[in-house]
Formats: C-alpha cells, sequence, structure tokens
C-alpha cells in the first residue's frame, strides 16, 4: 500500500463527515507527527513512504503500550479508545510477516552477509531491517538473528 499525506487528508476528511470520532482522533494524531517529522526535517519539505511508515509505527506502538499500561489500571474505557485507535492505525501498515516467512528472511539474510557467529549480528540485522521493510519489528528480527546464529 503506498501511504501518502494525501491519502490521510482525505481519511480525515471522510472520518468528518461520518463523525468517526476514533478515526478522527487517530487521523489528527498522524497528521500531528507528520507536521512535526517535517518541521524536524528542516521546513515544509515532503517525507517518503518510509518515513510515513516509521511514524505510523511509532503511533501503534504508543497504542500498544497506552493499552498495557490502561488494563494494569483498570481502565477499560480508556483502553478500548486506544484499541480502536490502533485498529486504525494497523489497517494503514503493511500486513506483518509471519513466523516462517520472518525465519526465511532472516535465513536468506543469513547466507547473503555470510555471518557465521553471534558477532555478525549487527551486520545481518541491519540487512534485515531493510529487507523487512517495516513488516517486522526489531525485537522479532533481533529474536530469530540471534535464533538462527547461535
Amino acid at each position: 500500500m503506498m501511504l501518502s499525506e494525501a491519502q490521510f487528508q482525505a481519511d480525515l476528511k471522510t472520518a468528518m463527515k461520518e463523525k468517526n470520532q476514533a478515526g478522527l482522533r487517530t487521523l489528527r494524531a498522524i497528521k500531528s507527527a507528520i507536521l512535526l517529522a517535517k518541521t524536524q526535517a528542516g521546513g515544509g519539505n515532503e517525507i517518503d513512504d518510509s518515513e510515513l511508515l516509521k511514524i505510523l509505527q511509532k503511533l501503534a506502538k504508543q497504542r500498544e503500550e497506552s493499552i498495557a499500561v490502561y488494563e494494569k489500571q483498570g481502565r477499560a474505557d480508556l483502553a478500548s479508545d486506544e484499541k480502536e485507535e490502533l485498529n486504525i492505525l494497523n489497517s494503514y501498515l503493511p500486513e506483518p510477516l509471519s513466523d516462517e516467512e520472518l525465519a526465511a528472511l532472516i535465513a536468506e539474510v543469513i547466507v547473503h552477509a555470510g555471518a557465521k557467529s553471534k558477532a555478525d549480528m549487527g551486520k545481518v540485522m541491519g540487512l534485515a531491517i531493510a529487507k523487512a521493510n517495516g513488516k517486522a519489528d526489531g525485537k522479532r528480527i533481533s529474536a530469530e538473528v540471534g535464533k538462527q546464529l547461535s
């Protein structure tokens, strides 16, 4: 899926028309994060798809952490709001790799990099994260690389 600011803006307008409160909250958060990234990058420059993907992943991770905190504190109402927002964010993110797909990807990267031991983990991690292209988080990749290199 190609991500674009125009798509988020159009979805925001649709959410306004439909009076979709969860959609409005989420899309406004996305818009705000994009604006922040642009200003930190030095002006009103366009940001590319990989930056948009990183922004969405960061927002999704924030929601996951908030859900865990709210559930721990017994605040089901706030956790429910965060879950709604997380579902919307996940609709923009690529489908995550299955464990089997991730293992195959890591095996391919290890062969390509010529890695033999855990000492080569850094080299493999960089290549694996680039190859996964946002379809697996760093923890999963790291665990699989460590497993295959041991």
